[in-house]
């Protein structure tokens, strides 16, 4: 035997074992997060397909949808106890995310999306509550009001990811969006990076302002670093742009109360660029910009998105 075949055997051994360590460890450290950070509602089936739903408060049905990479505690720090003292909130994890089931293997469309939380929402006996959805959360949500007009009172949007863009997808949701990056470099995420650096990361998804004290704590950032939660998110996100590009035309469609929240400071989804440009294209819309906050007002202006949500009733007649 050769040298060079013998140093390829090596190198073989080593990248297969470097493959099961990377697995079972992946697989501990998902259990470890599951653990420390399980569903906070209840698991509703929808012809099939499980959906977690959190249910707080009584008055009207308002329904809270997550962004990228969230899920239902993204809304359970701050917003949804401030709503539940006048609404019956429900907050859901989008499919894939969170607790809820992926069913599309090419990725779930916002159209899809939007009718599985429909229906989620209806057997929770919402048949027509006030939609808000924050970023991709509030894409779900246009999705929402254009193909399901007859189940939306109002809606509300949070930063939303509106207007066809320019800039390409990155790198690694491009990678993370395929079966080669799922099943190689997904599981060395998972297995190996260490969880200060997961939670410090939230800091640039909140920027220029930093995660509040205990909202990592409370939000679980390791449940978004499981392998399945990647992948599905990385293939939402690489479908999106198509799917707003073929949405945009029809938001004149849209004559529900729409009210639009978005910081001045968010440069992951831009004021100008989205919301602007969204309030021309829904009739009667209404745009809030709040000063100097960035991409997450659901958390660090709580308490101003709550009140649009305020207004949305108020103009849907549901006060």
């Amino acid at each position: 035997m050769t040298l060079a075949v013998k140093l390829l055997i090596s190198l073989g051994l080593a990248v297969l074992g470097l493959a099961l360590v990377s697995m079972w460890r992946a697989a501990q450290q998902e259990a470890l997060a599951e653990a420390a950070f399980p569903p906070e509602g209840e698991m509703l089936d929808i012809d099939g397909v499980a959906v977690h739903a959190v249910v707080m408060g009584e008055g009207p049905d308002v329904v809270l949808i997550h962004g990228s990479s969230g899920n239902t505690r993204d809304m359970t720090f701050a917003l949804a106890p401030i709503l539940a003292e006048h609404y019956r909130v429900i907050v859901f994890d989008r499919p894939g995310l969170g607790y809820s089931d992926s069913f599309n293997p090419d990725g779930e469309t916002i159209i899809e999306q939007a009718d599985v939380l429909q229906r989620a929402a209806a057997l929770l006996g919402a048949d027509k509550p006030i939609v808000a959805g924050q970023s991709y959360g509030g894409s779900v949500s246009l999705a929402w009001a254009i193909t399901r007009p007859d189940n939306i009172s109002a809606l509300v949007l949070i930063a939303p990811a509106a207007i066809p863009w320019e800039t390409p997808l990155d790198g690694f949701n491009r990678l993370a969006s395929t079966s080669a990056g799922s099943a190689l470099v997904l599981p060395l995420i998972t297995a190996f990076v260490p969880d200060w650096y997961v939670t410090q990361a939230l800091d640039t998804v909140f920027a220029p302002q930093k995660a509040p004290d205990g909202y990592a704590e409370h939000f679980g950032p390791q449940l978004t670093v499981r392998r399945a939660s990647m992948h599905a998110n990385a293939k939402q996100r690489a479908n999106l742009l198509d799917e707003i590009t073929q949405l945009q035309p029809r938001y004149g469609e849209i004559f529900v109360p729409t009210e639009i929240v978005h910081g001045t400071a968010d440069d992951t989804v831009g004021l100008g660029w989205h919301s602007e440009r969204l309030i021309e294209q829904i009739p009667g819309a209404e745009l809030i910009a709040l000063p100097g906050i960035g991409h997450m007002p659901q958390v660090v202006a709580a308490p101003e998105v709550a009140a649009a949500i305020d207004r949305a009733t108020e103009r849907a007649g549901l006060r």
